[in-house]
């Protein structure tokens, strides 16, 4: 899992409340095994017309938020299933934050075992992040997972929690399997003490 330190990039606004897991990836596409190449599923339902071309009206279909890496969205963000897909293919696109006033419980763990940083605001904070990503193209925030920091270089300044444990394995690119292979020589050890 790459380690995440500070993100600075470029925002884009979903004003959408209760935004699920098969809105952000519908199960269709889920019959692929591996973790990449879900990205061009993204919002699929809210990004093409039923004739496969691209909704205009859609937010990531404007050509100035193409290549954005962080996602602002409204309140109880990635609800629904437990589809750990739906963070892949955010990640995928090119995501590497999603800010809101709160997040499904699940939804949240699936980005901290992927590098993708959750971070919650007051609806407030979020309102005037959209309102500043909307007419401005362009317009960029800075993550700083180290100062637990929101900026955009134009006086926003947001402090945001996050669990210790979270952060330091975000910090360090550790997902379970990572954080268990720390202790891979007690492992070989403990193996090698208890033979088959």
């Amino acid at each position: 899992m790459q380690p995440y330190t500070r993100v600075t990039g470029l925002v884009c606004p979903l004003e959408r409340a209760n935004v699920d897991t098969d809105q952000i990836i519908p199960a269709v596409y889920l019959k692929r095994i591996e973790r990449t190449g879900f990205g061009q599923f993204l919002f699929s339902a809210w990004r093409f017309l039923p004739d496969g071309k691209p909704n205009l009206e859609f937010v990531l279909n404007f050509p100035h938020y193409q290549g954005a890496t962080i996602l602002v969205a409204g309140p109880n963000f990635g609800s629904g299933s437990s589809r750990e897909h739906a963070v892949w293919a955010l990640l995928d696109y090119g995501f590497r934050t999603v800010i809101a006033p709160s997040f499904a419980d699940i939804f949240r763990n699936n980005c901290y075992q992927n590098g993708v940083l959750p971070v919650v605001l007051p609806q407030p904070a979020v309102d005037r992040i959209m309102q500043k990503a909307k007419p401005q193209p362009g317009y960029r925030l800075t993550v700083d997972l180290e100062r637990q920091m929101v900026t955009d270089g134009l006086g926003l300044e947001e402090v945001f929690e996050i669990d210790a444990f979270r952060r330091h394995c975000l910090l360090h690119g550790l997902d379970d399997i990572g954080l268990t292979l720390q202790h891979e020589d007690k492992i070989t050890a403990y193996e090698r003490a208890h033979p088959r």
